[in-house]
């Protein structure tokens, strides 16, 4: 129905139109929600399944004989042995620690953004898995988020649910795996890389030597520490931690700042930038990040994340520290160190 002429307009309204912004409706989503793509996850997950094996079993096999952790070989795509498990197949079953760890990491991080997702009522899909031949086996896993997000609040509850849920998996997975780690040996080749360690290591090591003060793996420096496969995963869960908190753009943290203050979010996001480029200098994967942050900030320049009002609720505060917490303890400054011979 048209508004009739007699009723106040919005530019005589003695309440500012940006204010009345604030204050408006989010439309509902109209009709039933779309089918899920059921196919498509299983799909991306058996594909992920059989690309984090591979990685897995190689891990496996070398920890098990005392090789070099990390070795490119001679395969086509390095770090990715996929000509080494079509000789043996059967050697996939080594990579099942490693596997099943690593995806129990990224489902509950993603997860805890989708359950979150439904008790706000807002539309989002199941997790996608994203194989691929690298290090480490996958890209990481996604929700795509289908519907507006109606409060600062709910911005800050789905954007920081994935990373606790990821990080409290991450660290139980840690305690254990540090147990089935073992010293490293010198008759060990030089490995053709090295991951740097994050705070929660040193933290995880010192809580070993505080119940088992003769446990060799407590005593020894982490540089000479062989880590079982099972604790490379927990690694790879606080380094994706640690990316999914940088408070930029539509990353997770970038959630988390917009939910907090909107108006330092852009720049916050920026100055995020700037400092990754500055830490390019110790390791050139910051950079790349840098350029992807970037991108990422100019195409969502104008997106309101959430409604500026409500405020976000003070009960969320304690939770906003807990996240640069989580920050801290799981970003490495130069996560690897190539040393190719």
């Amino acid at each position: 129905m048209a508004p009739s002429k007699d009723c106040m307009s919005e530019s005589d309204s003695p309440i500012s139109s940006s204010t009345l912004e604030y204050y408006r409706v989010l439309p509902e989503p109209l009709g039933p929600p779309p089918r899920e793509r059921y196919w498509l996850h299983a799909l991306l997950l058996a594909a992920t399944c059989f690309t984090t094996l591979v990685v897995g079993a190689r891990m496996e096999f070398n920890f098990l004989y005392n090789l070099p952790q990390f070795a490119a070989g001679d395969e086509y795509l390095p770090f990715f042995p996929i000509a080494w498990i079509l000789a043996q197949p059967s050697r996939l079953l080594l990579g099942i620690p490693f596997s099943a760890t690593l995806l129990g990491i990224l489902f509950s991080h993603e997860m805890g953004h989708y359950l979150f997702c439904r008790y706000y009522g807002v539309r989002a899909t199941l997790p996608f898995f994203i194989p691929a031949p690298t290090l480490i086996g996958t890209l990481g896993a996604v929700i795509r988020i289908k519907a507006p997000i109606r409060t600062r609040a709910a911005l800050f509850d789905i954007g920081i649910a994935g990373p606790i849920a990821g990080f409290v998996v991450a660290v139980a997975t840690l305690a254990v795996a540090m147990n089935l780690s073992k010293p490293l040996s010198p008759s060990i080749g030089q490995s053709d890389l090295h991951i740097g360690f994050p705070w929660i290591f040193y933290l995880m090591q010192g809580a070993l030597r505080s119940v088992a003060p003769h446990h060799i793996v407590a005593v020894l420096p982490l540089t000479r520490i062989y880590l079982h496969p099972t604790a490379v995963a927990a690694w790879v869960g606080m380094f994706a931690t640690a990316l999914n908190l940088l408070p930029s753009s539509q990353l997770d943290g970038g959630h988390i700042v917009y939910a907090i203050a909107p108006r330092a979010h852009r720049i916050i996001s920026w100055l995020t930038v700037i400092a990754l480029a500055l830490l390019g200098r110790m390791y050139m994967g910051w950079r790349v990040w840098a350029g992807l942050l970037i991108v990422m900030n100019v195409l969502s320049y104008r997106q309101q994340q959430a409604p500026k009002y409500p405020m976000l609720p003070p009960n969320r505060w304690p939770l906003a520290v807990l996240a640069l917490i989580m920050l801290a303890l799981t970003f490495t400054v130069s996560p690897f160190q190539m040393n190719w011979r």
